[in-house]
């Protein structure tokens, strides 16, 4: 349905999404008390960094037709300090929310009930977070490789 729509894989594009749905929503929004933990700020200065950056890249290159080189090198240089920073205040914050997760029981269904499942928000919130596991290299490799070549096509052009 949107491929084409970006020029990223989908898996890509669908985890940066969700990951960052359920961090604003699932746990800043859903736990307060951890708003003012000091990962909310390393997390926000990472995510906002990046952004800054990726939009400034891309309103240059449609604006002007071109973009500057060292614009193009932060675009795709600063995710080696910024994704790991992004990473761990996400995980980190995870964490933090946990047993605000298991005492609260927000977004849980026990059983019984007119469905007859159960789901614990707490558990699958630890089960997501073990996706960071494997993601993580997943992501940095892609951004690696896009990395390579972007700033190689620099060189060349």
């Amino acid at each position: 349905m949107f491929q084409g729509f970006v020029k990223s894989p989908v898996s890509v594009s669908l985890s940066q999404i969700s990951g960052r749905l359920y961090l604003t929503w699932g746990i800043l929004w859903t736990f307060p008390e951890v708003q003012s933990h000091f990962l909310v700020t390393s997390l926000i200065l990472s995510w906002s960094v990046t952004e800054v950056i990726r939009y400034s890249f891309f309103g240059t290159r449609e604006t002007f037709g071109f973009e500057p080189s060292w614009l193009l090198w932060l675009r795709y240089s600063t995710f080696l300090v910024l994704y790991p920073i992004g990473l761990l205040s996400e995980v980190g914050l995870i964490f933090v929310a946990m047993p605000s997760m298991k005492t609260s029981g927000k977004y849980c269904l026990t059983m019984p009930n007119k469905w007859n499942v159960s789901f614990d928000y707490y558990y699958a919130s630890a089960v997501l977070t073990t996706l960071y596991i494997p993601g993580f290299p997943y992501m940095f490799r892609y951004m690696l490789a896009k990395r390579k070549k972007a700033l190689s096509a620099a060189k060349t052009a």
